[in-house]
This record gives structure tokens, sequence and C-alpha cells, in this order.
């Protein structure tokens, strides 16, 4: 008998476990019309962290969702993830739009913007533990939303990115899109990279985004060259120079550059 009500208790417990991605519509103005998709564990922390993950051209938010372990972390750790999808340009997102490359200007910046503050104000999160990120024209992105709304994420990681707003003023945002000068690796110097950061949040004072840069050396739709500039920008806008290269972290194949401290 003791058995027995054991294992009821433990197949009630597991049932109890249904945390699944769920799909937000009334999440606030949404000028681009995107979708938001959310996941908050069962054992939700006290205020807890936000992530916002965002997928690459051609992706959706389901598929970002099943191509990561951020959802086992998000299980172990009680913080909240919130996965933005694009149904435009072929799925990719708008980082050659003004409206994004401004704060409070629109796009699907401020669409995703809206979308943590609903997740802050609904599950009572920590706004200072707000953080991006993403892969290719995601990672683009996380270094829009960590340009232009610099007051509302604490740290951003961009996989195969390129600086924000290198595709400023391009007449498409997408792989196919003609000029691709932008992805073939853009130069500019860290300060007039550092200006296109400072300029679209004009006025700003407050604390800037950390950030990591990831990105493979052998990459030909967006150049490693993109790294480099998308370095040489927050370095600028952060007031940090190159301390060290570390290697071996998380593996033989990778080389770490360390700014700051």
């Amino acid at each position: 008998m003791l058995l027995r009500n054991f294992l009821g208790l433990a197949a009630a417990a597991t049932t109890g476990l249904c945390a699944s991605l769920q799909q937000v519509t009334n999440f606030g103005t949404n000028p681009t019309k995107i979708y938001m998709y959310i996941y908050v564990p069962d054992k939700l922390a006290t205020n807890p962290a936000v992530i916002v993950a965002m997928h690459p051209c051609g992706g959706t938010a389901q598929q970002w969702y099943s191509g990561t372990k951020l959802p086992s972390y998000a299980d172990s750790n009680g913080f909240i993830l919130i996965y933005p999808g694009t149904p435009n340009f072929s799925n990719c997102w708008d980082v050659n739009a003004a409206a994004s490359l401004t704060h409070g200007q629109g796009g699907d910046a401020l669409a995703i913007v809206n979308m943590v503050n609903y997740t802050l104000d609904k599950y009572k999160g920590d706004r200072t533990r707000v953080f991006a990120m993403g892969g290719s024209s995601g990672a683009m992105m996380t270094n829009v939303l960590a340009g232009s709304y610099p007051d509302v994420f604490e740290a951003g990681a961009a996989f195969s990115g390129t600086a924000h707003a290198c595709f400023a003023g391009a007449a498409g945002n997408t792989p196919f899109a003609p000029n691709q000068t932008c992805a073939q690796g853009l130069k500019h110097t860290p300060e007039e990279w550092g200006n296109f950061v400072r300029n679209s949040y004009p006025g700003y004072t407050g604390r800037r985004p950390r950030m990591q840069i990831f990105h493979g050396l052998a990459d030909t739709l967006v150049r490693p060259q993109c790294a480099i500039e998308a370095l040489k920008q927050w370095s600028n806008v952060l007031g940090v120079q190159f301390a060290k290269n570390v290697t071996g972290t998380p593996s033989a194949a990778y080389t770490q550059q360390i700014y700051g401290d």
C-alpha cells in the first residue's frame, strides 16, 4: 500500500510538469506583426530572469525552441524564455530598418521590447536580468536590441551576426538581397561603429549591455570579419580594450578574445 501510494504521488508529480512553448498575442504594440512565444518553467524562480532567444533567417520560434538546450536550463534555474518569431523578409529580422535602429520608434525591436515588458509585468521578472541571444539574423537583432534599448537589456550573446546598424539603409536584410556588403565584412573605425550605437538612443547616459560575440572562421555567408567589426563597436561603446586571448575553452577549437577585466 505504501509503495502504491508513493507511485501514485510520483505519477501525479510527473504529469504536473507540463511546461511547454505557448503563443502570446496580447503583449502590446506590435508594429511589424511578429509573433511572441514564451516558455515558463513549472518551477519559476522568484523575480525570474528573462532571456530573449531569436531565430536565424528562415527559422521559426518553434525551431529555435527545439534546437537549443535553453529550455532544460530554464527548468533547472527557473528563468523565462521568450522566443520571438518573424514571418517577414524570409523570416529575417528587420535589422536594416531605421525604426528598429532608433529607440522607441517601432520595428521588430520595439515589438520585442514590448514582449519583454509584458513578461516582466506578468511574472514579476527582474528588470536587471534581461538578456538577448540569437543566431545569424537573430544575432544581428541581438546587437540591434543592445544598441537601441540599453535600458532594457543587461547583456547579449550574438552567434554569427553583424554589428549594430551594419545593415542600416540597405534595401534588404536577407541572404538573398543583392547588397551583401555588410555580411561580407563592412568596415568602420571603432569610433564610427560606436557612434551608430550612441545615435540610436540620443542623450542616453546609462549603463550599456555587456556583450559576447561568437563567430565561426569558416563562415562564408556572414564573414568572420563581421565579428571583428562587432568587437570594435562594443569595445568602443563600453570603453574597454583588448586584454588577452584564451584558448581551449570550451574546447580546443575555440579562442576567446577577452576585453576589459
